[in-house]
């Protein structure tokens, strides 16, 4: 392991040099890896393995007929490669559970029944482990219990492994029946295209996570952004206008700098009046922020959100529910504007963005 001093505390981290692609495939060998759903990280993580050189077959669900006929398009074999859940994981000796939160729970009794001593279940998500008195998926004794967590969508799993650059990973190993669990581990992140895998438990993992979603990553974003486009709009501006100053300069120019060298150098390479603000009233964003973040960190430490993830996921009519709320994302003003402005930006950029793909699905996991 290397350490790697993270703001001055150090930390163990896993990297492509002390664990190399010929030491994974080493370790995986004799392994037959079943990815169990391809909806979301399936398909990346599926891909990325076989690409790799490993062994891999996928189980898919066929009523949920277009993860079937995206799986055929990859290359999945039916009867070679592709199989119902059942006998992917009667084939499998590593299970990569990769369906959602809440389809794990209603498959469960399949693939607790199917699992053979000595097998690995793996998980990219800690959620159905550190919440197993609500989910009631109990691994039993003699299977090794892994996981590798991504820190991004499968979409980004495998965009990054097509350009070399690799997706950073957490990894955690709870129970270890063989002897090897953690190796596995390790060789499964290294397989999928890890830039480097660091270590957590699977509650930190899913604590981190739900809040990082909710808050930060998609849901405070997402809100804020809502807020400051309808101020703009009520006080007069345009809705080019608005979208590029809440979004468009953000995701083009703004997080770029941020992603290079930090928040510091962002400032430092933005106008003195934009360095002035931003130094201003970001005390101010979090002090109101931060007695929400509490709250939300509270619900996912006491389970709230799980059962609120497995109550509304679970329920016959989700699909649709979720349709009629995306709907109203997409047919906003705020994101038809940056349909619009998509549009406009030099078409070379389109093609780069949409580069490899293909395969790779944004909609939920079934």
């Amino acid at each position: 392991m290397a350490i790697i001093d993270f703001g001055g505390t150090k930390e163990k981290v896993i990297t492509r040099k002390e664990f190399p692609m010929a030491r994974a495939r080493k370790v995986l060998k004799n392994e037959t890896i079943a990815i169990i759903g391809y909806g979301v990280q399936g398909p990346a993580q599926g891909l990325n393995l076989r690409d790799n050189g490993f062994n891999v077959i996928v189980g898919q669900a066929k009523a949920f007929k277009r993860d079937w006929d995206r799986a055929v398009a990859d290359g999945w074999k039916p009867g070679k490669t592709l199989f119902d859940i059942e006998e992917a994981v009667q084939k499998g000796t590593i299970i990569q559970m990769l369906v959602s939160d809440a389809a794990q729970r209603t498959i469960w009794p399949v693939v607790k029944k199917n699992l053979k001593p000595g097998a690995a279940l793996y998980f990219s998500h800690g959620f159905s482990i550190a919440y197993k008195k609500q989910t009631g998926v109990i691994p039993p004794k003699n299977v090794d219990v892994i996981m590798v967590a991504p820190k991004g969508s499968g979409l980004n799993v495998r965009r990054n492994f097509l350009t070399g650059a690799g997706i950073n990973s957490s990894f955690a190993v709870e129970q270890d029946a063989t002897g090897h669990a953690e190796e596995r581990c390790l060789a499964i992140g290294i397989g999928i295209g890890s830039g480097y895998l660091f270590p957590t438990t699977f509650q930190h993992e899913v604590f981190s996570d739900l809040t990082g979603e909710r808050g930060v990553l998609m849901g405070a974003l997402a809100g804020i952004m809502e807020a400051q486009y309808d101020v703009l709009r009520s006080h007069g501006h345009s809705p080019s206008e608005a979208f590029n100053e809440t979004v468009e300069e953000l995701t083009q120019s703004l997080i770029r700098l941020v992603d290079e060298n930090g928040m510091d150098w962002m400032y430092s390479n933005c106008s003195a009046t934009a360095q002035r603000g931003a130094l201003d009233w970001k005390p101010r964003f979090k002090q109101a922020t931060l007695p929400v973040f509490k709250e939300l960190y509270q619900r996912v430490k006491t389970g709230k959100e799980c059962a609120r993830v497995l109550s509304a996921c679970g329920a016959r009519n989700y699909q649709a529910q979720l349709a009629k709320e995306l709907g109203e994302i997409h047919n906003s003003e705020m994101w038809r504007a940056g349909a619009a402005s998509r549009e406009l930006r030099p078409k070379q950029s389109a093609k780069v963005i949409a580069k490899g793909t293909k395969g790779i699905s944004g909609r939920t996991a079934n």
